[in-house]
């Protein structure tokens, strides 16, 4: 690990203080340690780890406006967080490869940085999988055990919601996560594939439903996506796909 050249790895400098003497405080590298420990305590996986707000791009050819008003949204978020967001979060909607999880991870990355907030990154597949697998005797871990940060993050990203076939279990872990954050106050930024549109294939033949585009309301249920129009605002993006396109895959 390299020495910080300013306080040569001490974490203290020698300043005067306005009387004339010389006193210690703690050196600026000390501050960034501790950025970079809360924002690994966020479990940003390692692909997003460089998302920034500021490395969202906009400007290229073909750009749909959508993502440029997403930007501009979740920056005013960051600048207005806490006092004037009440408690709300941010549901970024739109098809795949859009950037809706940069922005996330971007929003969360500030939050954490700048105002030192307790942020968690959580893949909602991963974390229905993990709970499930909570259930096996053999493992050690209990379902609490892993809500418990889930539920106390200042701020939680909620990554591609309605990800997971939905069932009654599924509904109701979702439920019973969005519920306690909604009744905390506590900041939820969520990502979602689906449409925010209800649900409306129960009258539909098999044929039809397969046909036919599902909605967040298909997802994860009309009362949940009701709670979403509460808790968050939503940021609704189009366009081509950024990995086919700006960021597909290159040797060199």
């Amino acid at each position: 690990m390299t020495k910080c050249p300013i306080c040569d790895g001490i974490g203290l400098i020698r300043v005067k203080s306005d009387g004339g003497l010389w006193v210690s405080r703690p050196c600026e590298c000390q501050q960034s340690q501790r950025e970079e420990r809360r924002v690994g305590a966020a479990h940003i996986p390692e692909r997003y780890r460089h998302y920034t707000l500021d490395g969202y791009e906009t400007d290229f050819r073909g750009a749909n406006p959508s993502l440029g008003k997403g930007l501009l949204t979740a920056r005013r978020f960051v600048d207005e967080f806490p006092h004037d967001t009440g408690g709300k979060g941010l549901l970024f909607t739109g098809s795949i490869g859009v950037g809706k999880t940069h922005l996330a991870v971007g929003v969360l990355r500030r939050l954490v940085q700048e105002k030192g907030c307790r942020g968690l990154f959580c893949d909602y597949r991963e974390l229905l999988k993990n709970i499930q697998n909570s259930y096996n005797p053999q493992v050690n871990t209990t379902e609490l055990e892993l809500l418990k940060p889930v539920f106390t993050a200042d701020v939680l990203v909620l990554d591609d919601l309605g990800a997971q076939k939905p069932n009654e279990w599924v509904w109701d872990t979702v439920a019973l996560i969005l519920n306690t954050r909604y009744n905390d106050k506590q900041t939820t930024i969520i990502t979602t594939n689906y449409p925010d549109l209800p649900a409306g294939g129960a009258a539909l033949s098999s044929v039809e439903r397969a046909a036919r585009e599902q909605t967040l309301g298909d997802r994860i249920g009309d009362r949940m996506r009701s709670r979403l129009a509460e808790m968050c605002v939503k940021v609704e993006m189009t366009g081509e796909d950024f990995r086919q396109t700006v960021k597909r895959a290159r040797f060199g």
